[in-house]
């Protein structure tokens, strides 16, 4: 059923922007929300999405200029190989911002930030947005006072973050709340879930260590492994190897927490996921020892988990810096068999379901109606 009252009368040429595989996720909800509205313009979409995003849409169209599959890098080596296509892409979405209506940008900062101020000297009058922010709350926070004076709204996911800002910055909700509708209502469950990431650096260095955890001691219970959708039409054993068969297989990350029993997660959106849904889980992560030893001089955190960082907030503790913990983590040296045994085995489950109940209460709603909002009154 169509949300809004009014009958569209107009079109919008809108300029988006999401690179990482999340943002795109979160994009493809909000098109499909957009759509929903009576009052939605006849859309266009240019710039970096996922072409899907516009299946079953009636009034979005458009063609990508670029996949966020062509901005995959995992580390700074990664993306010193790519600067050449990073710059060229970024002169493309200047030139192709001179016609568009309002430009919306998701998250990675890093091409963002710099794009934005190219546009806002080229075209003063072009309204940005600036939805799923820079985490100016983990380090460099100095950068808030810049995104302000170059994005005309800053659209923040995260309740605690729009103290950062004087005034442009508004709570719309959290997109994850958009699309889990079904949450754990015990701790019960059948199955241990593992995720070991959705690039394959991470997987080449977190899945060995899985496999001896399913091998050797969960070998009793049923294990199944999450794999990114990304993948479905790749040879898994050309990624993952030979013992792949150890594990059941699923490519729907959402109904496999909801049904397990308890998870072993990478870092990124799929531990809070894990925490809005009510699993236990621990964090497990490992990089490259050069890009560890350049983060951990740049980001000064006590934790890197987003349901811990959000549990500190919640409990009036600054985000990042705190003491308090949702969950465990296991990072770099850390992340190794025993300390995830032992992680498992000491967790409290009842006392995690507990504060992950707290967590979902304290980010409130989803985003996508309140950002399609935003687009709708800022359009030309």
């Amino acid at each position: 059923m169509k949300s809004n009252q009014q009958t569209a009368k107009s079109s919008l040429h809108l300029l988006v922007s999401a690179l990482e595989p999340s943002s795109s996720y979160h994009l493809k909800v909000l098109m499909k929300t957009l759509d929903s509205f009576l009052n939605c313009p006849k859309i266009t979409l240019f710039g970096i999405f996922d072409l899907s995003l516009l299946e079953g849409l009636t009034n979005i169209t458009g063609t990508p200029l670029y996949s966020p599959k062509d901005f995959s890098v995992m580390g700074f080596s990664d993306v010193l190989k790519k600067i050449s296509f990073l710059l060229k892409a970024r002169q493309e979405m200047l030139i192709l911002s001179k016609k568009t209506d309002l430009v919306l940008f998701l998250d990675s900062s890093s091409f963002h930030i710099p794009l934005a101020k190219k546009i806002k000297k080229t075209s003063p009058n072009l309204k940005l947005l600036y939805y799923i922010l820079p985490q100016v709350w983990a380090w460099k926070s100095y950068r808030a006072k810049k995104i302000e004076k170059i994005f005309d709204e800053l659209l923040a996911i995260l309740p605690f973050e729009i103290s950062f800002y004087k005034h442009k910055a508004h709570y719309v909700g959290h997109p994850l709340l958009d699309y889990i509708k079904q949450f754990k209502t015990n701790i019960n469950g059948d199955g241990i879930i593992f995720m070991p990431g959705s690039r394959e650096g991470e997987i080449s260095r977190l899945f060995p260590l899985f496999c001896i955890l399913a091998k050797d001691y969960f070998k009793d219970k049923k294990k199944i492994l999450v794999i990114p959708e990304i993948f479905k039409n790749q040879n898994l054993y050309e990624i993952y190897g030979k013992e792949l068969d150890l594990f059941e297989i699923s490519f729907d990350a959402r109904t496999s927490l909801l049904k397990g029993e308890f998870a072993f997660i990478c870092s990124g959106t799929a531990t809070l996921e894990a925490a809005i849904i009510g699993i236990p889980f621990i964090l497990a992560y490992r990089t490259g020892n050069l890009d560890y030893a350049i983060l951990s001089r740049i980001i000064k955190l006590n934790c890197i988990g987003l349901a811990n960082i959000f549990y500190q907030a919640l409990n009036g503790e600054m985000p990042g810096y705190g003491k308090m913990r949702l969950h465990t983590e296991l990072i770099q040296k850390e992340c190794n068999v025993s300390n995830l045994i032992k992680a498992y085995e000491e967790m409290d489950k009842e006392a995690f379901f507990k504060k992950a109940n707290l967590l979902k209460k304290y980010l409130a709603h989803g985003s996508a109606q309140n950002v399609a909002k935003y687009i709708l009154n800022h359009k030309n």
